[in-house]
């Protein structure tokens, strides 16, 4: 029992200064630290033996997506893709849908490989002229960037290139489109739950008279919003200005839109199609992990698409990108501190998932019942929000249990598919709580505070993934797996 106080008391310490701004990677040692004290293990073997080999395997094995992705996504940035798309879209939708432009937006450039980060910098400016020239609350703009970029995009739409998509993959065997028919309707569910919210929010704030707020302009989390920012691999100031020197000349619509049709196109044919067909049984050998291409499928396909298109932007835009070898290197600085802030949560999680108290909360959770599709969803979104990170709780419950859920969902009958989306949709519910980075950096650049705008953002990235959840899991069990 005193396990379990002490794994609860740093699970709350990690929450509660992460909130306050304290370094994650730090973090994550002292409070693994502080459980196992609790528990009266080995200190040092806990660290060395437990949460280092942790940590390093994540990297290990995600840091190429980290890294393409973090490249792709500030290159689509300094070329002026992103926004040139953003422009295109909320063009398309005009002045009078502003709210659905924007999550659109958003929902496009997410889905094509582009850092939740630098689309949150990116169309903060959008949103900003066309919620004031509509006259709808500022306050609203955190909740349109949130669903767009955090939720169906992230976890549900099939081929994602995610790392929330990517993780499940080596553990069941399966691809980027793993249940595409679940996966759609779960963001069928999360788009239409936060766009029907925001529009009722809308109107309740027309109604009585609130108008777009210029007052609500001051940040009160006490943090620069530029240290936040900084904290996930971005400059917000420098930022600024590669986008202000690359505004007069950006490319066109369908040209920034071509990187992200390669990446969904590429990673689909390499995933499904290609890399099954190829002759891979030197995968087999020791030097080679002594594995399979089904382990390892998906993670190849997402790093050839990203490549891809990396080599596009850089073809195509070469007037834009006037010093291509900064931007690469850039790109690949802005991976190192996400990637290590997600890795240090994960070696927190093994600390804990090592302890006996650990084994109470899965036997707690296994006696609710509804088979290891359940068991999983509940573990992975209590992880998940525990840590305040989708891929770190994800990484967290696979670790410890990814081995036992699979061959229960086999002697059911259950499609591992169903245990990829089931996975990946859980983590996107409770991971969008106060604490998680990406929050309190969306709030920051917005330069607004959790008062303000986290009661929105809670309801489109918490409350619509959890119920596009529950209907997943009603579904799966009607009729399967599609």
């Amino acid at each position: 029992m005193l396990g379990l106080v002490g794994a609860l008391v740093s699970l709350g310490l990690l929450i509660w200064l992460a909130y306050r701004g304290w370094n994650v990677i730090a973090l994550s040692v002292g409070c693994a630290l502080v459980a196992g004290l609790f528990a009266a293990v080995p200190l040092l073997a806990t660290y060395t033996q437990v949460f280092m080999p942790a940590t390093g395997a994540f990297i290990v094995d995600y840091f190429p997506l980290f890294l393409l992705g973090a490249i792709f996504g500030r290159l689509m940035d300094e070329s002026g893709s992103a926004e040139a798309l953003a422009d295109g879209i909320v063009s398309a939708f005009g002045t009078g849908r502003a709210m659905t432009a924007i999550v659109a937006a958003c929902a496009l450039l997410t889905y094509g490989g582009v850092s939740l980060f630098v689309v949150a910098f990116a169309l903060y400016p959008v949103a900003t002229a066309l919620f004031r020239r509509g006259d709808i609350p500022k306050r609203l703009i955190p909740a349109a960037i949130a669903l767009g970029a955090f939720t169906f995009t992230m976890t549900a739409l099939p081929g994602t290139p995610a790392i929330q998509n990517a993780i499940p993959m080596p553990y069941f065997g399966t691809t980027p489109f793993a249940a595409p028919g679940l996966g759609i309707i779960a963001a069928i569910v999360m788009a239409g739950f936060g766009l029907f919210w925001l529009s009722y929010r809308m109107r309740s704030a027309a109604r009585a008279g609130e108008g777009y707020g210029d007052d609500l302009n001051t940040l009160t989390l006490g943090t620069d919003p530029r240290t936040l920012a900084q904290g996930e691999g971005y400059d917000l100031a420098e930022m600024a200005r590669d986008k202000e020197a690359a505004a007069p000349d950006r490319p066109g619509f369908w040209l920034a839109l071509a990187p992200i049709v390669l990446v969904i196109a590429t990673n689909y044919a390499f995933s499904v199609e290609i890399l099954p067909r190829l002759d891979t049984s030197y995968l087999a050998e020791p030097e080679y992990g002594a594995t399979r291409i089904e382990a390892v499928r998906g993670i190849w396909a997402i790093i050839i698409a990203l490549s891809l298109a990396i080599a596009l932007l850089l073809a195509t835009n070469r007037p834009r990108l006037p010093k291509p070898a900064a931007s690469l290197g850039a790109g690949a600085n802005a991976a190192v501190l996400p990637i290590f802030n997600t890795a240090s949560l994960v070696g927190f999680g093994a600390v804990v998932a090592s302890l006996p108290a650990f084994e109470l909360v899965q036997s707690l959770i296994d006696n609710i019942g509804g088979g290891p599709l359940v068991s999983l969803a509940i573990s992975t979104n209590i992880l998940a929000g525990l840590t305040g990170s989708a891929s770190g709780g994800m990484r967290i419950a696979l670790d410890a249990l990814g081995d036992t859920y699979l061959a229960a969902a086999l002697a059911e009958g259950i499609d591992p598919a169903a245990l990829h989306r089931v996975t990946s949709i859980a983590t996107g519910g409770l991971d969008a709580l106060p604490h998680n980075g990406a929050v309190i950096t969306l709030l920051s650049i917005c330069g607004l505070t959790h008062r303000q705008s986290y009661g929105d953002i809670f309801m489109v990235a918490c409350a619509g993934p959890l119920l596009a959840l529950v209907i997943v899991l009603i579904t799966t069990s009607i009729f399967g797996s599609f």
